[in-house]
């Protein structure tokens, strides 16, 4: 019960061009551990600190092979290849494509990008009902205006 309604509802990121900066909804948890809290971080980190990772995982079942891949957001050590932090951007579907969008909006702005679609909303799960009893996504007051405005 408690992977289903510990987590958040949804685990957002949000990218801010003008202060170079990411901000990570990071939901923190060990799944052999089922007496320590699981929490939300939000954590923010210099663009310059992201890198993106492919993934691959191939597996067998009864049906055939089964492969399933995506793309993580990797944090690196300032001025080094260390990994501290990993978030997940997406899985299978439009990988490549979310990292190039991202990438092109923080280099060259909006004008350089097809218009977004409409603004989702993390706390709308539908009818899902574990996501209906999972905490709803608020972001920490000054991370949220930090993360939606310029210096």
């Amino acid at each position: 019960m408690k992977v289903d309604t510990a987590p958040p509802r949804d685990q957002p990121l949000r990218f801010n061009r003008a202060r170079k900066r990411i901000y990570a909804y990071n939901f923190n948890y060990r799944w052999w551990n089922p007496f320590e809290r699981w929490r939300v971080e939000p954590v923010a980190y210099d663009w310059s600190q992201v890198r993106a990772e492919r993934w691959l995982k191939r597996g067998a079942t009864g049906n055939g092979v089964v492969i399933k891949g995506g793309v993580v957001l990797s944090i690196v050590k300032p001025g080094t290849n260390e990994v501290i932090d990993r978030f997940p951007l997406t899985t299978m579907g439009a990988d490549a494509h979310a990292w190039a969008y991202i990438c092109t909006y923080m280099q060259q702005g909006p004008d350089a990008l097809p218009p977004p679609g409409p603004a989702k909303d993390h706390n709308d799960v539908g009818m899902n009902i574990a996501l209906l009893l999972a905490p709803k996504v608020e972001w920490p007051a000054d991370m949220d205006l930090e993360s939606r405005t310029a210096p």
